[in-house]
């Protein structure tokens, strides 16, 4: 909870950073306190998800978040960063190591992820972290900043 401003401020009230998540921006730190409250009840009911912020290493600034979403063999890949540090290379580092944190688990052997089509600079970051985009899937997901319907996705993935 102690983060709850930081998320904040970094990037959750920022339109164009949610632009192509699954939920809108915040309008206030009371909207990231219910999503950290969310996530915390989720863990304590036993959800696998195990979810980092990502902090710079010179000052310990908070500048996003990134989950892993563990399923029976494979792990889904989820992550947001700050506008204000796109394109310096931080979240492909942050995704390339987790992806082979996901890969050395003796019972996973796929860790897959999805953005949307128009997403370009998430498909470029999955790709940089070593993914493959597989396709297209058709009306896969609901981008309520982008669109009230189902949106195409590309998915990438690594398997081992």
């Amino acid at each position: 909870m102690a983060d709850a401003q930081a998320i904040f401020d970094s990037y959750a009230h920022d339109p164009e950073v949610t632009r192509y998540l699954i939920w809108r921006p915040h309008n206030s730190v009371a909207d990231t306190e219910e999503f950290l409250r969310g996530h915390l009840v989720r863990r304590q009911t036993g959800a696998e998800e195990f979810s980092w912020v990502l902090t710079l290493k010179d000052d310990g600034r908070l500048v996003g978040m990134i989950a892993l979403h563990p399923g029976e063999y494979r792990v889904g890949l989820g992550y947001v960063l700050a506008r204000a540090y796109w394109g310096r290379g931080l979240m492909p580092e942050a995704a390339r190591a987790l992806v082979e944190l996901a890969l050395a688990q003796a019972d996973i052997f796929r860790i897959w992820a999805v953005c949307d089509t128009e997403n370009l600079a998430s498909a470029r970051v999955m790709e940089k972290a070593g993914m493959t985009r597989e396709g297209v899937l058709r009306r896969w997901s609901l981008h309520p900043n982008v669109s009230n319907e189902p949106r195409d996705c590309f998915c990438y993935a690594k398997v081992r």
